[in-house]
């Protein structure tokens, strides 16, 4: 559940003359935008920003950019762009100029539905003449880029796999396996993408095990392909056997950013919300306030599952992240993250 909806009794033309008054001068009128902008659901600020081109010719996203500066301008522009341009956007900036942010790459790719990776790509092949597979394969590298782009084929299943198709192929399989296999690891491994939890069991065990390129691959092509259901199921079977958490065994195996789309991945399948409430404490609490971190989480998640990210929150760290998000955050950023918080509701949790 989000913490934005729409706003009753919506005038777009009225907020847009609102905004206008509010955007002229030296000094803007800040409360009103974030008054505005922070209480509108997303597809009523396109609306609004329609009916501001119409009125003054100009577009709303080109003039808070002008008008507003350092992060509280990343909230005020982040929250006029529709979910798949914002991911687009997000992604663009993380690859731009020298280097690359690899933990945006992971937050987003590791965390979406095939819809809305699909509608991303889209977003980003308009917006930048670019495309997102090209720009990541050019900025990342290894079985780390491999693992991202096998994210952005969107092409995970969805549901239970066919139970009589899924036990059919696993006898296959097992008749394969890599104890006694003469083809390739690479070529057995293809075979993954329809097995029932157990004899996917012992791929994940090898994979955690070896830690070869073969067996890297093997790792990539369960995470980012078997559905949310099956993987449950897996990740099950892997702590009933080997007496040892799938997260666990990623940390002892991997290394480096692979190490962390990976966990990042099984975080997500488990419980998203739970992810996105570590995320945004390891941003609030590591050296060094990652604001971009955080802004990019709430406006993310705002309209989806923000409140449950919220009582993850309360309920793995002890404090509210209102609470944590106002000790670390100048003034008027918070003032504007505040409402996309709903501050009133938060003060119940503390």
């Amino acid at each position: 559940q989000g913490t934005i909806f729409p706003a009753p009794n919506f005038n777009p033309i009225m907020d847009a003359q609102m905004l206008g008054g509010a955007l002229q001068g030296f000094d803007c009128d800040k409360d009103m935008l974030i008054d505005i902008l922070t209480q509108r659901c997303s597809a009523q600020r396109q609306m609004i920003a329609e009916a501001y081109q119409s009125m003054y010719g100009r577009d709303l996203i080109g003039d808070l950019k002008e008008k507003l500066s350092s992060h509280f301008k990343d909230v005020m522009v982040g929250l006029m762009y529709p979910p798949p341009s914002f991911d687009a956007h997000e992604l663009w900036h993380a690859m731009k100029g020298a280097g690359t942010d690899e933990n945006c790459l992971i937050d987003i790719l590791a965390s979406r539905t095939n819809g809305e990776i699909f509608q991303m790509r889209e977003a980003y092949c308009l917006q930048y003449s670019s495309n997102l597979q090209e720009d990541i394969y050019s900025e990342t590298s290894g079985h780390f880029r491999d693992t991202l782009l096998n994210l952005l084929q969107g092409s995970r299943e969805e549901g239970y796999a066919d139970p009589a198709m899924a036990a059919q192929d696993a006898m296959v399989t097992r008749t394969s396996s890599p104890t006694g296999c003469k083809e390739p690891l690479f070529r057995w491994s293809e075979l993954i993408l329809v097995l029932l939890p157990g004899c996917v069991f012992q791929v994940l065990w090898e994979a955690c095990q070896q830690r070869t390129g073969e067996h890297k691959t093997m790792l990539q092509l369960i995470l980012c392909n078997k559905s949310y259901q099956q993987l449950w199921l897996v990740f099950q079977e892997f702590q009933n056997i080997s007496g040892q958490d799938i997260v666990d065994a990623i940390n002892d195996c991997y290394d480096g950013y692979l190490k962390e789309l990976l966990v990042a991945i099984v975080l997500c399948i488990r419980d998203k919300p739970a992810y996105f409430a570590y995320r945004l404490y390891s941003a609030i609490h590591d050296f060094g306030f990652h604001n971009k971190t955080v802004i990019r989480i709430l406006i993310a998640r705002s309209e989806i599952d923000l409140l449950t990210i919220r009582k993850r929150y309360k309920e793995r760290y002890g404090k509210s992240l209102f609470h944590d998000i106002k000790v670390s955050l100048l003034p008027m950023i918070y003032f504007g993250l505040r409402f996309i918080l709903f501050e009133t509701e938060i003060k119940a949790l503390i």
